[in-house]
């Protein structure tokens, strides 16, 4: 199977040249392609910000829910429908703020979908003020004195709750990121991925060298 499968054609895509989002649209088609899943038996399920966004960009059923609550639909998803593929996409903000509730009781329950969180530590579509997981002292234009907070570690939260799958890369590394889609893709179970990737408009410090300095 081509990659080329799950293009949508003409699609507009409201990402700021130079985003992580586009490594991860890529490399994720690749790897559906490789493992040859049908994009009539994908689900991505994704909530609000500018990884939600990323289920219009690439061809497969779609479910856009509320902000912070795309676990919830994806669990129900793949409930009814054991032989769909289901995959949510969100954001640090989405995933770990609004949604850090179901973050947690979701990794309790244990459903057999993957969670690919786009970790750009801001919340990229509202203009860049902090996420759950901005580093300390982090100055933005709504933390104006930096950020006061210990930044949330979601990898260290997902252990200590018995996540049976759970995983960081970075945009950087695309074979890196490809093998572990792949992993999480055909892991039985509820499998994280915490995909370090950086946003070029609204934060400064954790930049592509960063990231490859740092993950």
């Amino acid at each position: 199977m081509k990659p080329e499968v799950f293009d949508i054609e003409n699609a507009d895509i409201a990402w700021c040249p130079g985003c992580g989002n586009f490594s991860i649209l890529k490399n994720l088609k690749i790897v559906l392609a490789d493992l040859e899943i049908d994009p009539r038996g994908l689900v991505l399920v994704s909530g609000i910000g500018q990884a939600g966004k990323f289920p219009h960009f690439l061809k497969s059923h779609t479910y856009n829910s509320l902000h912070g609550r795309a676990l919830s639909p994806a669990t129900a998803i793949k409930a009814v429908n054991k032989d769909l593929k289901v995959i949510v996409t969100s954001g640090d903000g989405d995933m770990y703020g609004e949604g850090g509730n179901h973050f947690m009781h979701t990794i309790r329950r244990n459903p057999d979908i993957t969670c690919i969180v786009h970790d750009n530590m801001v919340y990229g579509l509202t203009k860049g003020q902090a996420s759950p997981t901005t580093m300390q002292g982090m100055k933005t234009s709504y933390q104006v004195d930096g950020v006061s907070d210990e930044p949330f570690n979601p990898l260290a939260v997902a252990i200590a709750l018995d996540a049976s799958f759970v995983a960081r890369t970075f945009t950087g590394d695309t074979e890196h990121m490809k093998e572990t889609f792949k992993e999480a893709i055909n892991h039985k179970g509820f499998s994280l991925v915490d995909v370090f990737q950086p946003c070029v408009t609204f934060n400064k410090i954790n930049t592509y060298q960063w990231f490859k300095e740092n993950s």
